[in-house]
């Protein structure tokens, strides 16, 4: 017996069958992609390393944003899980630092991510949704360490956006050695955000070597 469309059940579940794993394999394909170079990757060379057409792409993805949701949902629900806990910690400081340090840890491994983080998605209630939310928490944690005196007390929201912004250039200059130099970076920006002598600096992570080379992009002599 053919389905309405004419196409036997059998062939049709084929057919399903075969467009999942084409959006599983998009989607795999897309996060490598925006891991390694950010979002500015074409479509059509998703599409080609994915093994499909552009059309297919834009079957399953009718837009870029549509694609960069999917990919980064994961990384989006982290994001409030992380702020969550933090929330949840009875000591404000600890948990202010760790939504810093979990962030940028995670910006250190993905360049796309960094991207994501702050791009606008308009047609993307859950995602515009949960960053919301995530935003929200973060601005009660940064309430509750002002007001115990160990956070201070001329730190602004905005500030965020500008330490995300301070670790994404670190990751773009620093390639293999991004995750060590984040997580060094951070525990400066850090100890410079604690209250004077509100509470005992903690050792630095150890020293990235880094060469100016690298910072710049000059060639080597």
């Amino acid at each position: 017996m053919r389905t309405r469309s004419g196409v036997e059940p059998d062939e049709a579940a084929g057919l399903r069958a075969d467009a999942v794993r084409n959006r599983n394999r998009i989607l795999e394909v897309a996060r490598k992609l925006f891991a390694e170079r950010g979002l500015d990757v074409p479509m059509a060379a998703v599409a080609r390393h994915a093994g499909v057409g552009v059309a297919t792409l834009y079957r399953r993805f009718p837009t870029r944003e549509s694609l960069i949701t999917e990919v980064f949902a994961d990384q989006f629900a982290a994001c409030v899980s992380v702020v969550d806990d933090a929330l949840a910690d009875p000591d404000p400081w600890r948990g202010f630092c760790t939504v810093i340090e979990r962030v940028c840890a995670m910006q250190a491994v993905d360049r796309g991510f960094s991207a994501a983080v702050v791009a606008a998605f308009p047609g993307a209630f859950d995602v515009e949704q949960e960053r919301d939310r995530a935003l929200r928490g973060f601005a009660e944690l940064t309430r509750r360490a002002k007001e115990n005196g160990r956070l201070r007390a001329d730190f602004a929201q905005d500030d965020l956006t500008l330490l995300l912004m301070a670790n994404c250039g670190i990751i773009a200059a620093t390639a293999e050695t991004a995750p060590a130099a984040s997580r060094r970076l951070v525990a400066y920006l850090l100890d410079g955000l604690r209250a004077v002598h509100a509470v005992p600096a903690k050792p630095l992570p150890p020293p990235v070597p880094l060469s100016l080379h690298e910072v710049f992009g000059s060639p080597r002599p």
